[in-house]
């Protein structure tokens, strides 16, 4: 396990990368399904990484909590398969249902999406406003071990700003297990 950290000086203002990809439900998926003039989170999970697994169920509050504000969430795996058997599509699936994941979760088996993007660990969070420009790259929360140490969920906070026209706090940035790309 590699760990990695998102830029400290991500480029704001950037445009959305535009992607169309399958999802766990069987539906292919494309940005414009998520526009709404509303706040855009997007974030690169998987289901092996330690990271990952440790705030999984804050992941499914955060889906619920945001699409209650109409705040759209999407997920993608773009991890390689080939050493990493869980991230497998059949494996996200089977995941994805168990967990009654609350959000759009797509698989990137190309890794085109992720390097548009410039993801480079999962977690890695990307939350676009309403015309879908860059305005958040930071973590989940002020603890990613220990739940119930919480005390800032700090990218459900943003989208609740960005939504309502206030001024994003400074961002820290999220850390993880790097991105398994293709050889």
């Amino acid at each position: 396990m590699a760990l990695t950290y998102t830029p400290e000086r991500p480029e704001f203002g950037q445009a959305c990368p535009d992607f169309t990809l399958p999802g766990m439900d069987g539906k292919t998926y494309s940005l414009k399904d998520f526009s709404n003039d509303n706040p855009l989170v997007v974030m690169f999970i998987c289901n092996h990484c330690p990271y990952v697994k440790a705030i999984e169920d804050r992941l499914i509050q955060l889906g619920t909590d945001l699409k209650n504000q109409n705040i759209s969430v999407v997920a993608i795996c773009s991890n390689t398969d080939i050493k990493y058997t869980e991230d497998s599509f059949e494996n996200l699936r089977k995941r994805f249902f168990e967990k009654e994941y609350s959000f759009f979760y797509l698989h990137d088996e190309t890794q085109e999406v992720a390097k548009k993007f410039g993801a480079v660990c999962t977690p890695d969070y990307f939350m676009f406003d309403g015309q879908l420009k860059l305005q958040y790259r930071g973590r989940l929360d002020d603890n990613w071990k220990e739940e119930d140490k919480v005390t800032k969920r700090e990218l459900y906070e943003a989208a609740l700003d960005l939504k309502n026209n206030r001024s994003l706090k400074p961002q820290t940035p999220s850390m993880g297990c790097s991105i398994k790309w293709k050889a």
